[in-house]
């Protein structure tokens, strides 16, 4: 039975992808000028140098491709005891099209670990999202430790982030 062409297909990025997730980054990551800490925002808001790091640090990412294009990117990381979500993001042309939503779904089926995002505690459009997708915020008690032990991020974004983890990672501290 041939492939269900209603469904976009995740994939793995590639080196060749690189630019196009850089675009898709800062062009999605607007939305976070004027709510974010003012401190924490700069233009671009992810460098190419910064995404190479984070390339290099060991971020892997899945992508979906709208209209022969690159669309959707979610990055994952591998922390041994747990898989971090980084630089979940949909180009704004694309958005409202449940690419996110099957990113994440996808990644849930691959990782066999407790899944962990960060996001900013500004942006409630991010928490209701991963919220919609069965995901809790940890509680607040846990989120210093777990940002600063599986994220490489500056004390100030630590202040101003929150943590939101799936059913697996709550089971796990049962």
């Amino acid at each position: 039975m041939p492939p269900d062409r209603t469904t976009p297909l995740v994939r793995r990025c590639y080196a060749d992808d690189t630019e196009r997730i850089w675009e898709i980054i800062n062009r999605a990551a607007i939305a976070y000028r004027g709510v974010i800490p003012a401190d924490r925002w700069h233009e671009p808001y992810m460098t190419r140098a910064m995404l190479q790091h984070e390339i290099h640090d060991g971020v892997e990412f899945w992508g979906i491709d709208r209209l022969d294009e690159l669309a959707g990117i979610m990055g994952t990381q591998d922390k041994s005891d747990v898989a971090l979500i980084r630089h979940a993001y949909v180009h704004p042309k694309s958005q409202h099209r449940g690419i996110g939503t099957i990113l994440l779904q996808y990644i849930a089926t691959v990782t066999a670990n407790p899944i962990l995002v960060g996001t900013w505690a500004a942006a409630t459009w991010a928490i209701s999202f991963y919220e919609r997708n069965g995901y809790r915020r940890v509680p607040i008690s846990q989120q210093t430790s777990l940002l600063t032990r599986y994220w490489s991020i500056p004390r100030r974004q630590v202040e101003t982030s929150v943590v939101l983890a799936n059913q697996r990672w709550f089971d796990r501290c049962e």
